[in-house]
Order: C-alpha cells, then sequence, then structure tokens
C-alpha cells in the first residue's frame, strides 16, 4: 500500500475533526508538493459533499486539486482521469448519483465514500507516478 493511500485510510478513520472527501485525497499529498496542511485543509473545505450540494463529488475534485498541485492540467489528463473514474461507476462523477448507485449496490455511505477517497488517491498518484510527478 503506498504512503498516500495509507495517510489517506488513517484521515478517513478520524472522528473529529471530520476530514471530508476532497480534504482526505488531497492531504496525503500537500506535504510533497510543499503545501501547508492547514492550507490545503482550508481549500479543500466546501469541496466535500459534492461542494455542499451533491454535485461534483468531493474525491473528483479531491483528485483533480492533486494533479494541479503537481502541474498536470493539461486537457487530456484531466479527462483521462474523468474517463477511468467514470468507467468503474456506471458514467457517474456526482456525488448524488454515486451515492445512489451505492445505495443500489447496497453499500453503506461511510464505506461507499470512502472507497471513493481510496479509488480517487490511487488514480491521482497512478496518474503522477505515469507523468513522472512522483
Amino acid at each position: 500500500m503506498s504512503e498516500y493511500l495509507q495517510r489517506a485510510k488513517e484521515l478517513r478513520a478520524i472522528v473529529t475533526p471530520h476530514y471530508n472527501c476532497a480534504q482526505a485525497v488531497l492531504l496525503p499529498f500537500a506535504e510533497k508538493a510543499g503545501l501547508h496542511e492547514e492550507t490545503a485543509m482550508r481549500l479543500a473545505a466546501n469541496f466535500g459533499a459534492g461542494m455542499r450540494r451533491a454535485a461534483a463529488c468531493g474525491a473528483v475534485t479531491g483528485g483533480l486539486m492533486v494533479l494541479g498541485l503537481f502541474g498536470v492540467d493539461d486537457v487530456a489528463t484531466v479527462g483521462d482521469f474523468h474517463r477511468r473514474f467514470k468507467e468503474n461507476h456506471r458514467g457517474y462523477l456526482d456525488c448524488a448519483d454515486l451515492l445512489r448507485l451505492g445505495k443500489e449496490l447496497g453499500q453503506e455511505k461511510k464505506a461507499h465514500c470512502d472507497a471513493m477517497v481510496f479509488e480517487s488517491v490511487q488514480l491521482a498518484e497512478a496518474i503522477l507516478r505515469e507523468k513522472g510527478k512522483l
């Protein structure tokens, strides 16, 4: 298990303070990129719970923040991130759709969201490694 995934798992296990999905994806990579943890927490604060309105999944937005933090912002790579994530979730990227799908599959909400975080961390890490950024 990578250090990034391990840290995301640690963060999601903490009850207080609660680390939302975007924070739990971004924070494991923050130090490596020179971003202070408190700054990363604030940056991702309003992206959990689908931007606090069940829109774009916080795990997805967190993964995109990670890519941008390492200078990976070209359209093709961002599109690849979206494509690879959607392949595993019937084409969905929005929190409401992903939660509905998880419920249909019998998943408990916390376990479902944790899985989204872990998947996004692994995908962002894979892309950063492919790009030679890690």
